[in-house]
């Protein structure tokens, strides 16, 4: 089934050309958001994120801006023209969005699955890549509190999900209120050797392939859009870049 505003319809359907170019993002001349109360976590490389609890769950704020692994090794970074073509590399990569150090700074980089690692740790000490599980639980308590709708996929969350306003977020960025201090911001993706969606929506890796076994093709993840308040539970082939958004241990 297709769903408005992905950039994927299957892990085997090329994303749309007009959807990635259809952004008309807007960027904001700050690259941090005024600090929620809570604690602060850093990385290896001394990138330094706020934290909110949201029910028993305590997420970073920011989205990872990482390129080293928690051991140090280095997180290779993307080939935009080798990396549109190698479907079936299972090398973990990361990416700047249009190659931007100042993206990164507000939105974050974008990583394939393969980067999230078993071998190695991409979160920060202290966390770890939330499971498919773990955002059922976040939006079944978001559900409860706010009463927002429990379907379709992970419900209409996206409210309470996303940065109010439209500084990073393209108009109308519906419903957004940010209640929950989670602070979604769409830093977009990279896909077959194409950047999109930067303002227009994000998307965030969870840490649960689609199916049972090795070498599964596709990961699920949560996709946020600026013209709507679902969170989309879909379903990108593991060499799409993406956000990642940590949670504490």
């Amino acid at each position: 089934m297709t769903k408005k505003n992905i950039f994927w319809f299957s892990p085997f359907v090329v994303m749309g050309i007009v959807l990635l170019f259809a952004t008309g993002c807007k960027k904001s001349n700050s690259t941090t958001s005024p600090a929620p109360a809570g604690g602060t976590v850093t990385d290896i490389d001394g990138n330094v994120y706020h934290t909110v609890t949201i029910g028993t769950q305590v997420w970073l704020v920011e989205n990872l801006q990482v390129t080293h692994y928690r051991n140090g090794d280095p997180i290779i970074a993307g080939s935009l023209k080798a990396d549109g073509k190698l479907l079936t590399d299972t090398t973990g990569k990361v990416y700047a969005y249009n190659n931007s150090s100042e993206n990164a700074k507000v939105y974050g980089r974008l990583y394939n699955w393969y980067a999230l690692g078993s071998a190695h740790t991409i979160a920060p000490n202290g966390c770890h890549v939330p499971s498919d599980a773990e955002w059922y639980a976040l939006s079944a308590y978001l559900s409860t509190k706010y009463g927002t709708a429990t379907i379709p996929d992970y419900g209409g969350i996206g409210s309470v999900l996303k940065e109010a306003g439209t500084t990073h977020w393209q108009t109308p960025n519906t419903g957004a209120t940010n209640e929950s201090g989670f602070t979604a911001l769409p830093g977009g993706s990279f896909a077959y050797g194409v950047f999109g969606g930067l303002g227009a929506q994000c998307f965030f890796w969870t840490s649960t392939q689609v199916g049972t076994g090795t070498n599964q093709p596709a990961a699920w993840s949560v996709n946020l859009a600026f013209d709507g308040i679902i969170a989309h539970r879909v379903n990108p082939i593991k060499q799409y870049g993406i956000s990642v958004r940590c949670l504490k241990d």
